[in-house]
């Protein structure tokens, strides 16, 4: 099923999880029992993370497969473009077709950190709208992309990144899932901003629970994330204990889904970290909520 088919028909926020496949060096059993957890929580979709220069693009389709086949969950797998080739993007939509993959995340990707990777010359795309357009060629697919509540973090502005945002959409995007962010405001005031421009697709929040410190300080090197107040003063308070840290950060994730299911959001896209014990307690947490917004 195409999730915007599934957009159009759900009464209520839809709930989704993110998960990564493990290292190369790692066994898929690992990722399967994270399918497995998470699939008992019966989310809506579960999306696939595609590592930096396409390092994980075969168990991408692997595991979003896994989920489709065997759970009967959709799957939306990421694809990222910026250091691939046509034919190598074409060799991997054939795969993702074959596994009855309906659904992609498409990105540009960040930079692969092998510094003797060499990329095509010239670039085969430099932006994600260059392959979302080539996608949406196919008519095989819905796509979704990303958006980023307080601006890129390459880009000048906000304002100058939501006219890069309007480019991905009319080149075909369906819907749009939110980088993390931690200030509902944030998102309340992109919301408001893209609309304005005539941005009237689905955009799901991205939420990443709070569950290390240095989660948080990776987060913060890779994005414009502002940190408010009530999440710095539990960060300082627990951050040097990981399990007070981590119930801080399902508490504070909890309370930040109930605010936007209340504000009347598209969905809720949750980065498990590939710890479906976390996204239990989120999920059991918010159910109350999702169910009263259904009716």
């Amino acid at each position: 099923m195409y999730l915007k088919d599934l957009f159009a028909r759900k009464k209520g926020a839809t709930l989704s999880f993110e998960i990564f496949p493990p290292k190369k060096n790692m066994p898929m059993d690992t990722i399967f029992t994270t399918i497995e957890g998470l699939s008992n929580l019966k989310p809506d979709f579960i999306s696939v993370t595609y590592g930096a220069g396409g390092s994980s693009k075969d168990r991408t389709v692997e595991i979003a497969s896994h989920i489709k086949q065997k759970h009967g969950i959709e799957a939306l797998a990421h694809l990222t473009c910026i250091s691939s080739t046509k034919e190598e993007i074409e060799g991997i939509v054939a795969k993702l077709q074959e596994n009855q993959i309906e659904n992609i995340l498409a990105l540009r990707g960040d930079l692969p950190q092998d510094p003797s990777f060499v990329f095509p010359t010239p670039l085969h795309y430099r932006y994600a709208s260059d392959l979302i357009y080539q996608l949406k060629q196919k008519k095989a697919f819905c796509i979704g992309a990303a958006c980023y509540p307080e601006g890129h973090v390459e880009c000048i502005s906000l304002e100058k990144d939501i006219e890069y945002l309007k480019i991905k959409v009319n080149a075909g995007t369906d819907f749009l899932i939110t980088q993390l962010f931690y200030d509902n405001e944030m998102f309340y005031k992109f919301m408001d901003k893209i609309r304005k421009t005539g941005v009237n697709i689905p955009v799901l929040a991205g939420i990443m629970p709070m569950l290390s410190k240095k989660q948080i300080e990776r987060c913060l090197s890779f994005s414009n994330t502002a940190l408010p107040n009530k999440f710095t003063r539990l960060l300082e308070k627990y951050g040097d204990n990981t399990e007070l840290l981590t119930e801080a950060g399902i508490y504070y994730a909890t309370e930040q889904i109930i605010d936007l299911l209340a504000w009347g959001v598209d969905g809720i896209h949750i980065y498990t970290m590939n710890r479906p014990e976390i996204a239990r307690r989120i999920t059991e947490n918010i159910t109350p909520f999702r169910r009263m917004l259904q009716k």
